[in-house]
């Protein structure tokens, strides 16, 4: 019993050594330049799901979110949902959509040139109109699910923002 406690125990050591030393870390972990705390955060309507969604990562990260006209602004333009069709049923009516949510959102830090980053999700949608009112919540979830991942890239753009040392002129 010794004995497999002990390998168990060598096996998880070696588990952390050899993750830790490859900089494994766990998603959504980021690093986020000190010049971007506090940050002000703005957009093309403040009552959207996206805005609330950023605004709660940029909490639980820890970056305090003011108002202040000198802070680093992070700008999140209008979001936007197309969809594209894949396939019809024999009857001639859509089976399957291509949905592609994007946003473009800039951050601006000093005198530097707005950095902006366009974000893109696409997913397949199957649609099946004998089940309208189904389809309709699944849509409505794979939404959510869209916007809550462009949060996580935003946030990642963020955590990549060059900051120049010196002012530029």
């Amino acid at each position: 019993m010794k004995v497999i406690r002990r390998l168990l125990t060598a096996i998880t050591l070696f588990a952390l050594l050899a993750t830790a030393g490859c900089g494994f870390r766990l998603q959504s972990n980021y690093q986020y330049p000190e010049a971007l705390n506090p940050l002000r955060l703005e957009s093309a309507d403040d009552q959207s799901e996206l805005h609330r969604l950023v605004r709660e990562r940029l909490r639980l990260s820890g970056i305090e979110v003011v108002q202040d006209e000198k802070a680093p602004r992070l700008w999140l333009g209008q979001d936007r949902l197309e969809r594209s069709t894949l396939s019809l049923f024999p009857s001639g009516q859509v089976a399957e959509y291509e949905l592609i949510y994007s946003v473009s959102s800039s951050i601006t830090v000093g005198e530097q040139e707005p950095q902006t980053f366009n974000i893109e999700i696409r997913r397949d949608y199957l649609d099946d109109p004998r089940t309208a009112l189904a389809k309709n919540r699944e849509l409505e979830l794979l939404l959510g699910e869209m916007r809550a991942q462009a949060a996580d890239r935003i946030m990642r753009a963020l955590s990549a923002t060059r900051i120049d040392e010196e002012p530029a002129h």
